[in-house]
């Protein structure tokens, strides 16, 4: 691996590295899924203004998309409802041969989608191809769940009726999603909401909409009927009212929204007018606790994996570093050596890199002011710190020792690459504070002691747990949280039913 060294020990030859622009037209993608319009009832439609997406390594613009308002929304979300009255009845075989005629072509341009992905977001194209694959996997899972829909024939208490319950697609559904994934966090609900027999109008976040739109057009190459996926690409500034006609549209049965908890409040509140269902994958705060009992490389492995992924720009990466007494000082000088080992910093088509850019000026100044306020409460910087002198958003991975429960960085979420140690004495001291929290996404801990893994297991109050491990999201296993990080589970077996209606049916007179 290439080498990270907290900045005054970086090679000469890394100092003068600078990431350097990349238009689009300079990536060599299939000109087909670069797009720049909004797809509304299958087709590709302007805006009277647009907005520039811009390169996070950079700053400098990729491309200006079609900036949709509040009438170009209703539209698309009119084109959803229109073919939602063919798409509900169209056979489950059918849906399910679509969906994997749209995985198998994310797959055969994985390559051209993860340089979408990496130009708009900034993660090194190797995360980037990971992305799409995960991606892709979704629409595959969902195919071959569109077929396994069941009802039930339940026994009467009477002999003149027959009881049944069918389920049935809840209609259009809007979903919004954030920019830390941007092709795997559509996939994860489109999937689920496609196979239901639901049709969708997505609203991605306005730092990645490239991804959305690529999506698109290989949902048309896939012969996916016009209506049934729309895309609605919009600035900042007109996402409040954007997002406003999604969540109260009164043609909108569903919202699945993965984002902050701040906003998903907003939008439930906006969804309770009309008590529309709602899915909602929300903030996270995720400890992970190393016991004393643990194996130590285990434990410093998934600790990079977790923080560090997306340069800690995920929800279920670990926040909070909880380690036990006794393996305190040998975790953090591990981890300290295993970040300056095997963390690169720099452009995300550098195939060196391990780390891009921060997404925008505001999330670094976010990293900042946690790492400023837990130095001053007497937390020690380990290594890292401060921006990289690569400049723009480019940070430091930054580790932290002596950190207390009273700091903002074990207060809040961080969403950058920042790794807060926290010591404890027991177990009982490391659930406590792990529980600590009003969000409940992922946890994670180490651990060889059996009964210690079911107790602590059982205890997090958290919808995903790790134990031993530090990566946990697949498509065939339940993905959601507990508390304040949300409602409903995406992915596996689960996942479908967040778009389906149970109906019961009395058949009389027999």
């Amino acid at each position: 691996m290439h080498v990270l060294l907290p900045a005054r020990h970086l090679l000469p030859s890394l100092l003068c590295y600078k990431p350097h622009y990349r238009p689009i037209s300079s990536l060599s993608i299939a000109p087909a899924l670069v797009r720049s319009e909004g797809h509304s009832g299958g087709r590709w439609v302007p805006a009277t203004s647009t907005f520039p997406v811009l390169d996070p390594s950079s700053g400098r613009e990729l491309l200006s998309v079609s900036d949709f308002g509040v009438q170009e929304t209703r539209e698309a979300v009119r084109s959803a409802h229109t073919a939602f009255q063919s798409w509900r009845v169209t056979l489950a075989k059918e849906r399910s041969v679509l969906l994997r005629k749209w995985s198998e072509l994310m797959m055969q341009n994985k390559e051209d989608l993860a340089k979408l992905i990496t130009a708009e977001n900034g993660k090194p194209l190797k995360e980037s191809l990971g992305e799409v694959v995960y991606a892709a996997s979704f629409l595959e899972w969902f195919s071959e769940e569109a077929r396994r829909v069941y009802g039930d024939f339940i026994p009467s208490p009477a002999k003149n009726k027959r009881i049944l319950a069918v389920k049935q697609p809840v209609g259009v559904a809007t979903i919004i999603t954030p920019w830390n994934f941007p092709s795997a966090m559509i996939t994860r609900k489109v999937g689920a909401a496609l196979a239901a027999g639901c049709t969708v109008v997505v609203k991605p976040a306005e730092d990645t909409p490239l991804s959305a739109l690529a999506l698109a057009e290989l949902a048309d190459q896939a012969g996916i009927p016009g209506g049934v996926y729309n895309v609605t690409p919009c600035s900042r500034q007109k996402t409040p009212t954007v997002g406003e006609v999604l969540c109260t549209d009164p043609l909108v049965a569903k919202i699945s929204f993965t984002g902050s908890t701040a906003t998903g409040k907003v939008l439930l509140k906006h969804a309770a007018d009309t008590v529309k269902r709602v899915s909602m994958e929300l903030g996270g705060h995720a400890p992970l606790i190393v016991f004393d009992s643990a194996n130590l490389d285990q434990a410093v492995a998934g600790a990079v994996a977790s923080k560090f992924r997306n340069s800690g720009q995920t929800c279920v990466c670990s926040n909070r570093l909880l380690v036990q007494k006794g393996i305190h000082d040998a975790f953090v000088q591990k981890l300290a050596a295993a970040m300056n080992k095997e963390l690169f910093v720099g452009s995300g088509f550098d195939e060196r890199t391990t780390q891009g850019p921060l997404i925008n000026e505001r999330a670094v100044e976010k990293v900042e002011k946690q790492i400023q306020d837990a130095v001053a409460r007497g937390a020690r910087v380990v290594c890292g710190g401060k921006r990289h002198s690569l400049g723009g958003t480019f940070f430091q991975p930054t580790l932290l020792s002596d950190v207390t429960t009273d700091m903002m960085c074990t207060q809040e979420e961080t969403f950058g690459p920042v790794a807060p140690v926290i010591k404890f004495d027991s177990e009982e001291e490391a659930i406590a504070i792990a529980n600590s929290v009003n969000v409940g996404l992922a946890g994670y801990f180490f651990s060889q002691d059996p009964a210690q893994i079911w107790r602590v297991a059982e205890q997090l109050e958290v919808g995903m747990v790790g134990v031993n491990e530090g990566i946990v999201s697949s498509a065939e296993a339940p993905f959601g949280g507990v508390k304040q990080s949300g409602i409903g589970r995406e992915g596996s077996k689960y996942g479908i039913d967040e778009y389906l209606e149970i109906k019961y049916i009395c058949y009389g007179g027999l």
